[in-house]
């Protein structure tokens, strides 16, 4: 159990039987009547944000969640195949229960899975990854305007925007937080 006064950013607890992110909190002390936390909460199975009032004092509960180093090894339909890295357990993990990531997601690449009553419900990236083009138009001779950019196809399937000198085959890296172009990767 989590006490009122225990709360910070980040700081996962349960209320009503769910699993939630405090992503700010305020404590309020008024100069009439009793102190509270006002807080934000993000919903970790539903990404819902709630703003909630705790009395000063008030405990909630602290989650099942526990997180584990997992290796992605390949795509089973629907499901995302990964195995732990310390059991060498192969866990299916279904593609909607990890958001955005699986754009960014190469094949043995290792990554922090967060599971709540032993179902993956986050996933946290290596900040960057390098990628091949697979797919991208030819730069063409005189587009040299700062800053231009152009589509171009990862091997993962997704699609970024890159710099006009990049051409297929080059290895790039990408922010897998924000999606976006870092730089051209020697190999």
């Amino acid at each position: 159990m989590y006490s009122t006064n225990q709360f910070r950013k980040g700081l996962k607890i349960e209320i009503d039987g769910e699993p939630y992110n405090i992503t700010d909190f305020q404590h309020v002390k008024p100069g009439k009547g009793n102190a509270f936390t006002r807080t934000k909460l993000k919903n970790l199975l539903t990404g819902n944000n709630l703003e909630k009032t705790f009395k000063s004092g008030e405990k909630v509960g602290k989650p099942n969640l526990e997180n584990k180093k997992m290796q992605f090894l390949y795509t089973e339909g629907e499901d995302k195949v990964f195995m732990d890295m310390d059991s060498y357990e192969q866990v299916n993990v279904p593609s909607e229960n990890l958001g955005d990531a699986p754009r960014f997601l190469k094949e043995n690449t290792q990554c922090d899975l967060l599971f709540y009553n032993g179902t993956a419900i986050d996933i946290e990236l290596p900040t960057f990854i390098d990628f091949a083009i697979v797919k991208t138009d030819p730069g063409v001779r005189g587009d040299t305007v700062s800053g231009a950019t152009k589509p171009a196809e990862l091997e993962t399937g997704a699609t970024v925007q890159v710099p006009l000198f990049i051409e297929e085959n080059d290895t790039i890296r990408i922010d897998t937080r924000t999606g976006d172009y870092v730089e051209r990767v020697k190999v």
